[in-house]
């Protein structure tokens, strides 16, 4: 990338109230480094403490999801290696509200699944939210979930509103995963 490419890249984040962005090889430390950065962030901003845990909160889950399940991942060697899975995250404000956006590739086989899955958390109410949240905290994890199966609820629960998402076709076995939450 030359200077001039990353200087419109960066003039773009600036433009669309991007705070903090990565994209590349993350893990859980570099989650947690990036987490003390987004919590520094907020606390420069003077965000409200109840608003900034849930923004840390989102940022935390979609970080995760994209350590556990994005497709496209960094070998290992014997276990227990870390996890290590490319992503990239991205926390900015827009219209008086943070969001939360992520984007990860997924097996395009579990892409009906996932969407049917985010399409039922869209058309549930808060206390709906709640009340499913709390029914999944009592069963085991759903089949092929690397935690506890709670962390689009999750999401969902501490987003102002429904979660957008959407999917693109890489080719024929990849799709492009891409999710976004306000708070």
């Amino acid at each position: 990338m030359l200077a001039n490419d990353f200087m419109a890249f960066h003039e773009a984040s600036k433009r669309n109230g991007i705070i903090l962005s990565f994209g590349g090889d993350l893990s859980e430390n570099v989650m947690f480094s990036l987490g003390e950065v987004l919590k520094l962030r907020m606390q420069q901003q003077e965000t409200e403490a109840s608003i900034a845990k849930r923004v840390f909160s989102v940022f935390v889950e979609q970080a995760q999801n994209i350590i556990r399940y994005s497709a496209q991942k960094v070998a290992g060697g014997v276990p227990p290696t870390p996890r290590v899975s490319a992503g990239m995250i991205a926390v900015g404000a827009e219209a008086g509200r943070f969001f939360v956006v992520c984007a990860n590739e997924v097996q395009s086989r579990d892409v009906p699944a996932l969407r049917a899955r985010l399409d039922h958390l869209a058309g549930l109410s808060a206390e709906e939210l709640k009340r499913f949240y709390r029914e999944k905290l009592r069963q085991p994890p759903d089949e092929g979930s690397l935690g506890g199966s709670i962390g689009l609820i999750e999401i969902a629960r501490r987003s102002s509103a429904p979660v957008e998402y959407g999917f693109q076709n890489i080719n024929d076995d990849l799709s492009l995963f891409c999710l976004k939450a306000y708070i």
